[in-house]
Order: C-alpha cells, then sequence, then structure tokens
C-alpha cells in the first residue's frame, strides 16, 4: 500500500490547515492510501547552519524531527506539505524544517509525489502555495495539482469547514494523488524502469 506524509507547519496543531491535511488524508484513506500527518509542534526549529555533515552522515547535525523523516523517507511515496500564510508566505517554522530535510536527504526525495497546502483568513495564499512548490520542483518531485490552488479559508476551523469550495479542491488533491500513486505502481509492476538521470552539473553565472 503506498503512503503519504502529511506535514503539518501551523503551531496550532488542530487548527485550520489541519482541517485541509484531515480532509485529504480521509479522501486518501477511500482510494486505500495510507497517510500520517506529522505536527512539527510549537518549540523553534532550528535553520539550515551550511554545515555539511549531512554530506558525510544522512542525518542533519540538530537531532529532531528533520532526522526523524529522514529514517523513515523511503517509506513514502508521497509528501504534502500544509502552512498557514504568514505575511504572504508559509510560517519561518516549515521553511526551516524544509530546508534542512530536503538539503540533507541527499536526492531521495526524487520519482515521490508531492503537493503543498495553505490555509489564510483571506490573501497572501497563492504566494505562500508557490514559495513550498519550490521545494519539489528542485528535487525531481513529480508535482500534483488539483481543481484550483490548494488553499482554504478562515480564521478557524469551523470557517473552514464551511469553504466548501476549499475542502473539494483537497478532496481533488487527494484523488489525484491516489490515482498517481496506483499508476505508478502498475509502471514497476509492468516493468517501467525508473528514469536513470545524468550527474548534476553545478555552474554559476561569473563565468
Amino acid at each position: 500500500m503506498s503512503k503519504v506524509l502529511l506535514i503539518n507547519g501551523s503551531p496550532h496543531e488542530h487548527g485550520c490547515t489541519y482541517t485541509a491535511l484531515k480532509e485529504i488524508a480521509d479522501t486518501l484513506s477511500k482510494y486505500e492510501v495510507e497517510s500520517e500527518i506529522l505536527y512539527l509542534g510549537k518549540q523553534p526549529v532550528a535553520g539550515c547552519i551550511a554545515c555539511g555533515g549531512c554530506f558525510q552522515t544522512g542525518r542533519c547535525v540538530f537531532n529532531d524531527k528533520v532526522n526523524e523523516v529522514l529514517e523513515k523517507l523511503d517509506e513514502y511515496d508521497g509528501i504534502v506539505v500544509g502552512s498557514p500564510v504568514y505575511y504572504a508566505g508559509p510560517t519561518g517554522q516549515v521553511c526551516a524544517f524544509l530546508d534542512r530535510l530536503f538539503y540533507s536527504s541527499g536526492g531521495r526525495m526524487a520519482g515521490k509525489l508531492a503537493a503543498s497546502v495553505v490555509s489564510c483568513r483571506r490573501g497572501g495564499a497563492s504566494a505562500a502555495f508557490d514559495r513550498l512548490n519550490k521545494y519539489f520542483g528542485i528535487s525531481n518531485m513529480h508535482i500534483v495539482g488539483s481543481q484550483y490552488w490548494n488553499q482554504v479559508h478562515g480564521f478557524t476551523p469551523e470557517d473552514v469547514k464551511k469553504d466548501e469550495e476549499g475542502l473539494q479542491t483537497m478532496r481533488t488533491l487527494a484523488q489525484n494523488m491516489a490515482w498517481l500513486l496506483k499508476n505508478m505502481e502498475a509502471g514497476k509492476a509492468a516493468g517501467v524502469p525508473f528514469p536513470v538521470y545524468e550527474a548534476p552539473l553545478r555552474t554559476h553565472f561569473i563565468r
């Protein structure tokens, strides 16, 4: 059975972001896809210090939930990141977490499905949504879309539950992710090989 990790980047464990992620989790379950919601908590999350330690160990030097995910990363076929909107962007907490998670994953994100979900009272959703998708686009992941940008609106979970279009967008996202996961399973069973990539080329703009 395929498995999807849902990351709740809100300081409120069962707030608006959770409400959107729970709608995704419930829909995935209907299509026989397992999911797990990871709550990052309220404590500060250290940012990446570019020490390079993860290149040697495959783990981050800060031993927190980043390493917990890294230990189980190969179990997940998809990742959904959820965040409230702070000043038209994701929370600093979730960005610090993702900076370190993706940098220390050593390319193990490649081939997984990915999506981001944002929650806001009124505005800034599309900018935050775009920021989160940057992690996936640079990591050879397959970004799953929906019928609209993946956002819900409301100041409380009760408000979000009244956002019929937003919740439908979450369900459609989950349906698309489940369908793609099943197609990937069918492809593996049929012997369709995973892409073999060229060695990465790293250039800069002063030569």
